[in-house]
This record gives structure tokens, sequence and C-alpha cells, in this order.
């Protein structure tokens, strides 16, 4: 029962060894956050090549009207446009704070979304042998001095990308995540540290679990921390918007805390998609109230922040006979907030005629997303070209937009 509840509350990676012995210099100031859309998002709807013929002929009853129109796309320039679901995110775009990399995605052709998955959060496609995340491989590799919450995962499980060595702090889902538990009474933790004191592996995890909650409570205390009564009734429909909210609170007032990850599922709409409304329409207006309620919750912390949107595969070009999209290739990912140098679609656009489709079918990868990675672990977050290897082992060449990415 002991051994569960640590489990249970722990630093999750009870499988390695906590982070020790980083002892190089460097700011926490920088920080990073990762939102992975699991279930491939349909990203010629989020950002829709309105300016291209074969954008609508393909797209007979989902394809979003031009800019200007009624349920019109949200103009970015005279080839994109976004969805009016994320009409919330449309003034970080106006105020240079959300930029878009399109025909981004793996150079691996899987169309499962279990291989895909763990491909980008392995950070190594086309390997499956790969023992860690590369959000784990980051957390060694930075600069600056190890903290218990210096990564955090925010969900239910822990996930593929922050599997490794080194210990994450894992803050649970809706007002009751940081509600008191029986981990944190002291008599407990003292018994648990008299049961592991043999164990070194185990008792470093103990240490980074009570160490973790203890500085997210802290960070929380009257937003909701350990001491707050919790919120009664089952999580309401937003409750991506309170939880963004609440961990970009936490990131805010915990400095020690460098970097994030969660995820937001849903987006595999072979079946009725919609256009400006329906399915797809009412998730992205979920997904923007709660990506702008991150930014909300981060405040001032936003200006030293990257986020990072992703999906493990973008969706086909042409609507199936049941009104949705099947699995396809390349998406689009996102880069939202103060050091995005935003209001700009990046990316080398390959087209959508039937030539540049990949298989016939797909808009075509041109942008590993590696590559759109990169210099945000570079020169977002310090790291050196050699750090960066071990990050992403046998990645692509520097992509040719990445100067543009991030202000100077």
């Amino acid at each position: 029962m002991l051994r569960r509840q640590l489990l249970h509350f722990g630093a999750f990676t009870l499988g390695g060894l906590p982070v020790s012995l980083v002892q190089a210099q460097g700011s926490s100031q920088k920080k990073l956050v990762v939102v992975m859309l699991r279930g491939a998002v349909d990203g010629l709807s989020v950002v829709a090549p309105y300016g291209e013929r074969e954008y609508a002929a393909s797209r007979p009853q989902i394809a979003l009207p031009a800019p200007g129109a009624d349920d019109g796309l949200l103009r970015l320039d005279s080839l994109f446009g976004l969805h009016p679901s994320l009409a919330p995110l449309k003034r970080r775009w106006d105020d240079g704070q959300l930029a878009f990399v399109h025909a981004s995605g793996s150079p691996d052709p899987t169309r499962s979304h279990f291989d895909a998955q763990d491909f980008f959060e392995s950070g190594t496609p086309g390997r499956k042998s790969t023992p860690d995340g590369w959000m784990n491989r980051l957390l060694t590799a930075l600069p600056g001095e190890p903290a218990p919450t210096r990564a955090i995962s925010l969900g239910q499980t822990p996930p593929r990308i922050f599997a490794g060595l080194a210990s994450v702090a894992s803050l649970g889902l809706g007002p009751k995540a940081l509600q008191r538990r029986a981990i944190d009474d002291p008599r407990l933790q003292a018994g648990l540290a008299r049961l592991y004191a043999g164990d070194a592996q185990l008792g470093s995890t103990l240490r980074d679990t009570t160490e973790a909650r203890s500085e997210m409570g802290r960070s929380m205390a009257g937003e909701g921390g350990m001491d707050a009564k919790a919120d009664a009734g089952a999580p309401s429909a937003r409750s991506f918007a309170a939880d963004a909210r609440r961990l970009g609170t936490l990131i805010r007032k915990d400095a020690h805390t460098q970097l994030a990850f969660t995820a937001v599922g849903g987006w595999d709409t072979h079946v009725n998609q919609g256009a400006a409304r329906g399915q797809l329409a009412n998730r992205l207006a979920s997904l923007g109230e709660g990506l702008d309620a991150l930014c909300t919750g981060l405040g001032d912390a936003l200006a030293d922040t990257v986020i990072v949107v992703a999906s493990e595969f973008g969706r086909t070009l042409r609507q199936n006979g049941n009104g949705g999209t099947d699995h396809g290739r390349g998406n689009v990912m996102w880069l939202l907030g103060g050091p995005v140098a935003g209001g700009q679609v990046l990316g080398e656009w390959p087209g959508l005629d039937t030539a540049a489709l990949a298989d016939g079918r797909d808009l075509a990868v041109r942008t590993d997303f590696r590559q759109v990675l990169a210099p945000v672990l570079e020169r977002h977050l310090g790291l050196t070209e050699t750090a960066l290897a071990t990050v992403f082992p046998q990645a692509p060449q520097t992509w040719r937009y990445a100067d543009r990415l991030l202000r100077a």
C-alpha cells in the first residue's frame, strides 16, 4: 500500500534516478510549455489555406469560408486564415505573440496514432527503441540548478515525453489536484523514509515527491492550494481552461518551474467534423479558451515563456464520405508567448495540388518538428550544440526559418 501511494503521488519516474548532479550555471527564468493535441487535429482547419483553390474544392461541406464571409476565417494573410473558434487567440497574433509553422510534422510516414505520438514524444521518429522522452533528456541538459518542481506534468497519466532518468513533478487535473493527501502527512513521510532508508532509488523519489508537493502547495497558497477547500462537483465542460490557468499560475509563482507538459485529446474527427460550427469547432473553442487562460495564469511570466502546441500528424486534404477527415501527414505547429516573433505563418508551403500532396492525398511535411523545437531549446533555453544533440540525436539540419522564429 505504501509503495502504491508513493507511485501515485510521487515524482513518477520510479524506474530511473532523480536529477541530483546537474550543477551547470544558468538562468531558470526562461520557460517552455508543450501542449500535445492527441488524436491528430486537422491543421488545415486550424490555419486554413483559403487562398488555395484546392482547399474549398476538396472539402465541399467542411471548408471554412474565406475571411469576411459569414462564419468566415480570421484573416492572417493572403493565403491563411485562423479558425473562427480560435478568436480568443487572434489578439495574441495581432500583438505579435502567436506564430504558426505550417506543413510541419514527423518525417516518419506512419498513420498510427500510437507510433506517431511515440515518435514525437521520444524525439526520434522511426525509432521505437528509444527508452526516454525528449523533455526528460532536456531536463538533464538544462543549464542551472535542479529542483523538484523544475519540470511539471499536468495530467493523470505519466506521459512518454517525460519518461527517463530525471524526476518530474506531477500535477493532477481539476480543482482537487492540490488538495492535501495522505502523502502530505509528516508521520507518513517519516514512516516511508524509514521504510526506504536502504533503497537509494526509492528514497530519492520520496524526497522529490514530498519536496515537489510542498513547493507546489506553497506556490499555490491562496490560489486553490493544498490548504484551500476543493471545489465541489464534477469538472465542467471547460475543465481544460481551468487546469491551464492553474498550471500557468503555478509556473508564474514557482521560481523553480521551467518545463511543463500537458495533453488535450479528442481530435480524431473521422465523422461529422463540421466547419465553423460543429464537433471540431466546439473543441477548438475550448482549446482556444484554455490557451488564453494559460497565458492569463502566466501573467508577467509569459514574457519569458514559449508555448508549443503540436499534434502527432495531420489529416487528409479531402473530406471523407462521413463528413470528416482521415489520418494524414503534414500539420501546423503553434508557438505562443513573449519571446515568439509572432504575426507570421512560417514554413515552406508545398501547395495543395495533386502533384504536391504526399501519397496523392495529404499535405506534405516540409519542416521536421525537431527543426522548430531546436531553436527554442538553443536560443530560448540556452542549450549548447552538444546538449542539443543529446536531446534530439540525429536531428536534421538547421531549419532556414529558425532565425525568424524568436525575437532577437
